[in-house]
This record gives C-alpha cells, sequence and structure tokens, in this order.
C-alpha cells in the first residue's frame, strides 16, 4: 500500500504520445517534449486533442494501466483497459448486496456522512482562519448547519430522504464557498451555487476541473479491487455512470475543494487562465490546466492521518484503501463501511 505510482496527464493539444521501447515519449510539432518510464506510472490521462499510438495503447493494455480520455474541459470521455481483475465472488457479493435496501442505504449513509464531516472540516478551518468577522460568522454557521444534516441522517429512512439531506446541505456548504476566498479574489471568483455541463463562471470551472481528476482517481481505485464501478450506493444506476466511483468520490470532495481556494488564493489560478464563452459557459484555458495538474499530483504526495491506520498515508493511497475497506464490507469481513474522515 505504500507504493503511489504517478498518473501522466496530457493536456497540450496536438501531443503525441508514442512507445518508445520501455518508455512513453511525448512530442509535439516533431519535437521530444518528455519522456517518462512505463513503470513509473499507474496510467495516462489526456484532455482534448492529444493523439496515442496503437503501439502505446496495447502496451497500457497488456500492463494493466489505464488510458483515460477527456475532453478539454475535463469531462469524462472513454477509458481503455485491459481484461478486466478481481474476485468474481467479490462482485458476486458487490450485486447481491446493492440489492438490500438496508446494506445499500447503510453505505449511501456513511458516504454522506464523510462528505459532510470533511466538509464541516474546510468550513471550521476558514472559520479560524478568516481575517474578518463577517466571514468568521458565516463560516462558523455554515459548519454548524452542516453539523445539523449530519444530525439527520440517522433518520433518513430511505435513499430519497437521503439525498435530500445531501442536496441541502451541498447547497448550504457552496453558499459559504466565497468566503474562504480573499477578498480581492471575490470578484473574480465568486461562486453563484453550483453549475455543471457548462459551468457558469470560474471557481465552478476550476472545481469541475479537479472533480474530473479526482473521479478519475476514486474509479481506478474501485476498479483495481475488482469492484463494478457501475454499481453504486447513493448514486443511482444509470447507463454509463460510474456510480460506485461517485460514491467513493464525495469523501474526497473536500480536498478538491480546499485546492482550489489554495490556488486562487495564492494567485496561482489567474482570471485570465479561463476562457469565457458566448452562451456563459467557462472554461479552464491550457496555462491554467498546466497549473491544476502538477498542484494535483503535489497535493496526492501529502500524507494525511488515516483513523484507521497507525501511520501517515499519502492521500493518492486513500482512495485505494476506501476502496478495499468497501470491499471488505461486502465480504463481510466489515461490519459497516467507515469512510475517510479529516482530522
Amino acid at each position: 500500500m505504500r507504493t503511489l505510482l504517478n498518473t501522466l496527464y496530457v493536456t497540450t493539444p496536438q501531443s503525441y504520445l508514442h512507445l518508445d521501447n520501455d518508455t512513453v515519449r511525448i512530442d509535439l510539432e516533431h519535437e521530444t517534449k518528455l519522456r517518462v518510464p512505463l513503470h513509473h506510472l499507474g496510467g495516462i490521462v489526456v484532455f482534448g486533442n492529444v493523439l496515442v499510438s496503437p503501439a502505446l495503447m496495447h502496451r497500457l493494455a497488456d500492463n494493466g494501466q489505464s488510458l483515460v480520455l477527456l475532453d478539454g474541459n475535463g469531462r469524462f470521455k472513454a477509458r481503455l483497459e485491459g481484461p478486466v481483475s478481481g474476485n468474481i465472488l467479490l462482485r458476486q457479493a458487490h450485486h447481491q448486496k446493492a440489492g438490500e435496501p438496508t446494506f445499500a442505504l447503510a453505505v449511501a449513509r456513511a458516504c454522506v456522512a464523510g462528505k459532510l464531516r470533511n466538509s464541516r472540516q474546510v468550513l471550521l478551518r476558514g472559520a479560524r482562519e478568516a481575517k474578518d468577522e463577517d466571514d468568521a460568522s458565516t463560516l462558523a454557521r455554515g459548519a454548524d448547519d452542516l453539523a445539523a444534516s449530519l444530525r439527520a441522517l440517522p433518520v433518513a429512512e430511505n435513499l430519497d430522504a437521503l439525498r435530500g439531506v445531501e442536496g441541502e446541505a451541498a447547497r448550504q456548504y457552496f453558499g459559504c464557498i466565497n468566503r474562504l476566498l480573499r477578498a480581492d479574489a471575490r470578484d473574480d471568483f465568486s461562486l453563484d451555487g453550483r453549475t455543471r455541463r457548462p459551468p457558469r463562471d470560474r471557481m465552478n470551472a476550476l472545481l469541475s476541473f479537479l472533480y474530473a481528476m479526482l473521479m478519475n482517481d476514486c474509479r481506478s481505485a474501485v476498479e483495481s479491487v475488482g469492484l463494478d464501478p457501475q454499481l453504486g450506493f447513493l448514486h443511482a444506476v444509470r447507463p454509463g455512470r460510474a456510480a460506485l466511483a461517485l460514491d467513493l468520490m464525495e469523501e474526497f470532495r473536500h480536498q478538491a475543494d480546499r485546492l482550489a481556494v489554495t490556488l486562487v488564493n495564492r494567485g496561482q489560478v489567474k482570471a485570465g487562465d479561463f476562457t469565457l464563452h458566448e452562451g456563459g459557459g467557462v472554461t479552464l484555458a491550457e496555462a491554467g490546466r498546466k497549473v491544476v495538474v502538477v498542484a494535483w499530483q503535489e497535493r496526492k504526495q501529502e500524507e494525511l492521518s488515516h483513523p484507521l491506520m497507525e501511520e501517515p498515508l499519502p492521500l493518492g493511497l486513500i482512495p485505494q484503501l476506501q476502496a478495499r475497506f468497501m470491499a471488505r464490507t461486502l465480504r463481510g469481513d466489515m461490519e459497516t463501511y467507515l469512510p475517510f474522515l479529516l482530522r
């Protein structure tokens, strides 16, 4: 569990990735820009118009390394992977348990509890660090609202009620995000509620891009332990939707949120790093994408305390650990699923 392989993110349009012995070589306009040994990689993610050679695709499939295709805004398009691994008995247990309403509700409740608890920690930290009394008061009230939502989870009798609690809590949480930003950045990065497809402001565009990378990490974690990423507990099953990966992602969204706030507050991401489109859509431009990808990779190397582990783990490994806990819960080795809780 201590091995953290890198994900290679390629954001530059017209890049060409191909196999050079046991190395991924990236060329741009017939000039080699980067070489990365294959054994250093857990997978490759490409954004937009990036070319990948058939030979490299075959080698990745043979090695069990994933190739994920996203559009220029980070929206999932396709995933190439080799033969499905994992224990068929685990997948049978997964499908059986997903059909048991009591079990499914318990797992979904745990996922939401992890999300709300971690989101509350983000607001509490912001309240402690706020220099403005009004900001601190608003963030503290938001944290109190999330505490009330946490208390409401045990009495949610079905998935619809649970999703209702989660949806209202998310509305309250995103209503506080602007207070985490430094005052002189709020005009450019003000968040007017959560919007997607397309994002309607810069902060939503930044969050959507980070969530896309987080989603890829969570899907890889779920698949690596042999679970079916399409069959979730909290998120409804729909064709093409990786519902279980979305379930796992909920308890880690706060990491993307915190990084987005940090990048804005430190001036690493600026208003000019975004493209404003006719019709109101906003996307992160290439220069901004590069900054965010590097920051995300660095954040995944940071070590965090896990309540069930004796020593800190890199953030990038924790989704893998949680996927293993999910598998143990489905097999009956753990009484209930325990989400990751930020300390």
